[in-house]
């Protein structure tokens, strides 16, 4: 099955905003949004794919997604406030991203001491590992449905088997995230009774 190289080289798993990527000055909403055109685009399902907008950013602030802007300008730490958003937003409604960022949030408000660009780059060590692991895992899956389908030539039968694989596996990672979230919630919550 030649699916797996030709997935591989579609999906562009390798696109993220890197460190490296962000000036080390503040920007304006127009230069943020090129930014992250630039990085996503190729990662576009289609052409009226929205990587991030306007709209978005303002949403995003307006929910309290990312601490207040200043002079219109987005800093650095807000840039990778907005990339972890991006992130998040494909598998978490915008409450759940909500409840997720925002310890993360009060600590860049409130503690001197908390680091965004280390958080960040911890965000990073991990997304390389799991990009490595998907990789791995999508050759396993592959094998997977060969073995289960045996010698079936039915290209059309084993992609639907394997998007049944994905979609499931995905899930699961997606169920898990949110009983995180909700324990992040309830946590919240026993912090503000106190």
């Amino acid at each position: 099955m030649e699916i797996e190289k030709d997935l591989l080289n579609v999906l562009e798993i390798d696109k993220n905003i890197f460190l490296k990527d962000i000036p080390q000055i503040d920007l304006y909403m127009d230069q943020v949004i090129q930014l992250f055109e630039n990085t996503f685009n190729s990662t576009k399902r289609n052409e009226d794919e929205k990587i991030l907008t306007k709209t978005m950013i303002n949403n995003y602030a307006k929910g309290k997604l990312l601490f207040p802007i200043k002079n219109k300008k987005y800093s650095r730490e807000h840039l990778l406030l907005l990339s972890m958003i991006y992130q998040l937003k494909s598998g978490l409604s915008i409450n759940d991203i909500k409840a997720t960022l925002n310890g993360v949030n009060d600590r860049i408000m409130n503690d001197e001491e908390f680091d965004l660009e280390e958080f960040y780059k911890s965000y990073l060590a991990l997304y390389k590992k799991n990009t490595a692991e998907f990789k791995e895992d999508i050759d396993t899956k592959i094998k997977d449905v060969t073995e289960e389908l045996g010698s079936a030539e039915d290209e059309q039968l084993k992609k639907v088997l394997l998007i049944l694989s994905f979609i499931t596996a995905g899930q699961f990672y997606r169920r898990a995230a949110e009983t995180l979230v909700d324990e992040l919630i309830i946590e919240q919550g026993e912090k503000k009774e106190k």
